[in-house]
């Protein structure tokens, strides 16, 4: 926390990786919005609990009229009425009439055939399904990171090797420069020369950019203003992370995925729905209470005041097919959760045979690519001495350092390619976090 506050104050300090996964957990808006569907599964658990408690009502009402009945009752309630009340001409025709009611009164549903107590537990599952997708998007997070960052070092090295690129055209017109006006070479070799060189300035320009919009994708994976600066502190370089067996990572993946544990939580809530549509045809079982206080005025007294309580039972008899359909539907509901939980699982082992393949891929591409750098090297003085000898044309000298240029992108592509691809057998895995080889190497 205070290294996220003085990074933030002080743009310049370094940036490690373990430092921006940290940023991205407490800054970035999808890891808060995660959170705050946590917190609304939270508050459903405590609204369905609220039903097994009672209910208690309060109100305040004033009324005024001249309605026969309304003035008989209100008159028995303020305890006022007399035997003048009973003459005909006040019971047909009563003078207006005012009263003003207090009223405290509660329900307690004591029986409902579990459907408040499977309530319960289905914002439970609910909740818990919200914790474990909050956890897959902060992997989510952390692969996001890793991937922008070593993004941000690739763009470096690719920055790199169009500087150098540039510098090694810039030589190999300086070599044609000098055999054109040694008159040992022809004007268009010299052309040549210069259309190379303007391409390579060209990629130097685009590589300077491209570094430039890694940094800022960085940012905004950070969570912070994408005009923020910072220095990274780790390098791009290989990396050979122990790897377990591809066996071993789908089980770990199939016990361990939080989107896996989320459809799974999601499975119980909708089987716990299925037992709300069934305690629907049982019957419920309520008590009710209520004490009313009736004056003819707000402030003054001089009325009377009554309660009365009860227990009351009710049974649903006919609603015309409503309750069978509606538990059809879910059922139908829990079906299909079914259903996709088995797609998820197989999705997921194909993710985690893809993940793993791409990191042994990225593995060996390295090693092939390294070789070829050191061969392309060599290539390349030989065909600049050869060149200076007059032995090859300016064209086969082009195509040499090409050969380099690409190379040596190739074996820094393959370079950051390996980083993500071990992160992304990590997510692949659901063993993605801080304290992962990928996240603090």
């Amino acid at each position: 926390m205070l290294f996220v506050t003085a990074w933030a104050q002080n743009p310049p300090l370094p940036l490690s990786l373990p430092d921006a996964a940290s940023i991205a957990l407490e800054k970035n808006p999808l890891r808060k919005a995660a959170m705050a569907d946590t917190r609304a599964a939270s508050a459903g658990v405590r609204e369905a609990q609220s039903f097994l408690m009672p209910h208690i009502t309060f109100s305040e009402q004033a009324t005024r009229g001249n309605d026969p009945v309304y003035v008989f009752g209100g008159k028995l309630r303020q305890q006022r009425f007399a035997s003048g009340d009973f003459a005909l001409n006040k019971l047909n025709t009563p003078l207006p009439f005012g009263n003003f009611s207090t009223q405290l009164g509660g329900t307690w549903n004591l029986f409902d055939s579990f459907a408040s107590w499977h309530s319960v537990r289905r914002a439970k599952e609910m909740n818990q399904a919200a914790v474990r997708q909050l956890e897959r998007t902060e992997q989510e997070i952390l692969f996001r990171v890793v991937q922008s960052y070593y993004g941000v070092l690739l763009a470096a090295k690719q920055l790199g090797v169009a500087e150098q690129a540039e510098k090694t055209a810039q030589s190999i017109l300086e070599r044609g420069q000098v055999r054109y006006e040694a008159g040992l070479a022809v004007e268009s070799d010299l052309l040549s020369a210069k259309v190379h060189l303007a391409g390579r300035q060209q990629e130097l320009i685009r590589a300077r950019n491209h570094l430039e919009l890694a940094k800022a994708q960085l940012n905004l994976t950070l969570g912070v203003s994408p005009d923020a600066s910072y220095q990274t502190e780790d390098a791009l370089g290989e990396s050979h992370p122990a790897v377990a067996p591809l066996t071993e990572l789908e089980q770990t993946a199939l016990a361990t995925r939080p989107d896996l544990q989320r459809i799974e939580a999601e499975q119980s809530a909708q089987a716990l729905s299925v037992a709300i549509a069934k305690s629907s045809f049982g019957p419920r079982v309520n008590a009710f209470a209520r004490w009313e206080l009736d004056n003819p005025s707000f402030v003054a007294g001089g009325g009377g005041n009554n309660w009365m309580g009860g227990i009351e039972l009710q049974i649903d008899l006919f609603q015309g097919g409503a309750k069978r359909a509606a538990l059809s539907r879910e059922r139908a509901h829990a079906e299909k959760i079914a259903a996709l939980k088995q797609a998820a699982s197989d999705a997921v082992r194909l993710e985690v045979r893809q993940a793993y393949y791409d990191q042994d891929a990225s593995r060996q591409q390295i090693d092939v690519v390294r070789a070829a750098i050191a061969q392309a090297q060599e290539s390349l003085h030989i065909h600049q001495d050869r060149y200076d000898s007059g032995l090859l044309t300016m064209t086969d000298l082009l195509s040499a350092e090409e050969a380099l240029r690409r190379t040596q992108a190739d074996y820094w592509q393959a370079v950051y390619q390996l980083h993500i691809s071990c992160a992304n057998l990590e997510l692949a895995s659901g063993t993605l976090n801080l304290q992962s080889p990928v996240v603090k190497p």
